[in-house]
């Protein structure tokens, strides 16, 4: 088969089409032809040299993927050779055929191709594991999503909405941000002009923010603690500002407050397992109802990764990037 393969870390020139082995469905494991795959920061991170794969998993990257299973491993139940699927990886995506654990396949939703479904593993996935499982996000309560326009961002506006909540983002552009709006969010916030504290803060009477979910980390610290709400819960999914800041432990003891901070590559294969499950209980019918879909900029041939990247580098595309397999 053909993946793409990253000879030596660096930009997007890194990314090679290669012709490699084709993996082997192991135990608890089916082999999927990959129709699709989509671009995730991660990704970037493992082209640059600064993220490796978790032991075991597959060297080339890809978080997630949409084909239709080719192999099924021993162990595996529930599922047949021909069924259409998406499906939550560790690595692997960008390639012909991957395999993957049983407990990290979704069904394709109804309604959608499995191009669209490339898109929702990882955000759907990431999405409801930390706003709804570890932040509990209730309705009538307000989510501050950073990035609104993003992957994750489009993913977090539309299933707070379909719960209930109230929804405050950032974005650095009104384009963004009017995308943002037609997805349903209620403040809208150009962090380049504007203080996501102050807003927030004027947006819900002083209340401020019941639940954050944060893509920054350092650079947003201080300011997040100082937006929640009391009891509010700042849930940490990525780094773009750094890794170290300063934190008054004073305000967050104030607020009752609470700060998580996850990622779903390197977790144990049962934890993805319930994730996975859970997505496939709480999204899926929203997907199927039409009351969450998935946000979709462009597409590039998979022999093309290296121009998706630049795109995704570059912050010009609202939701996902994805790859196809020629």
């Amino acid at each position: 088969m053909h993946a793409i393969t990253i000879p030596e870390p660096g930009g997007p020139e890194a990314l090679v089409w290669d012709e490699v082995p084709d993996p082997v469905a192991g135990e608890g494991e089916v082999l999927v032809e990959v129709v699709a795959s989509a671009v995730n920061r991660a990704d970037i991170l493992q082209r640059q040299g600064f993220y490796d794969p978790p032991p075991g998993a597959s060297a080339y990257p890809g978080l997630e993927c949409a084909g239709r299973i080719a192999e099924i491993g021993p162990g595996v139940s529930g599922w047949a050779v021909g069924d259409e699927v998406c499906a939550l990886l560790a690595g692997g995506g960008y390639a012909e055929k991957v395999a993957v654990p049983g407990g990290q396949l979704l069904p394709v939703p109804e309604g959608l191709d499995l191009r669209q479904a490339a898109a929702l593993p990882e955000v759907a996935c990431t999405v409801w594991s930390n706003v709804f499982m570890v932040s509990h996000l209730r309705p009538g309560e307000t989510l501050l999503v950073h990035g609104g326009s993003s992957g994750i961002g489009t993913m977090a506006i539309q299933l707070a909405k379909a719960v209930g909540a109230k929804v405050a983002v950032t974005a650095g552009t009104k384009e963004k941000l009017d995308y943002c709006a037609e997805l349903g969010a209620d403040i809208l916030i150009n962090y380049k002009e504007q203080d996501f504290v102050e807003e927030v803060g004027r947006a819900t009477g002083g209340a401020g923010a019941d639940v954050i979910l944060d893509n920054m980390g350092a650079k947003y610290l201080d300011r997040n603690v100082r937006t929640l709400a009391v009891n509010g819960r700042l849930a940490i999914i990525g780094l773009q500002g750094g890794i170290k800041g300063e934190l008054n432990i004073a305000t967050l003891l104030g607020k009752r407050a609470a700060i998580s901070a996850t990622s779903l590559r390197a977790r144990p294969l049962g934890e993805k397992a319930a994730i996975v499950a859970a997505v496939r209980e709480h999204v899926w019918p929203l997907l199927a109802g039409g009351h969450v879909r998935p946000v979709v900029d462009r597409e590039f041939p998979m022999p093309e990764a290296a121009a998706a990247h630049r795109v995704v580098e570059e912050s010009g595309h609202v939701g996902k990037v994805l790859l196809f397999v020629p």
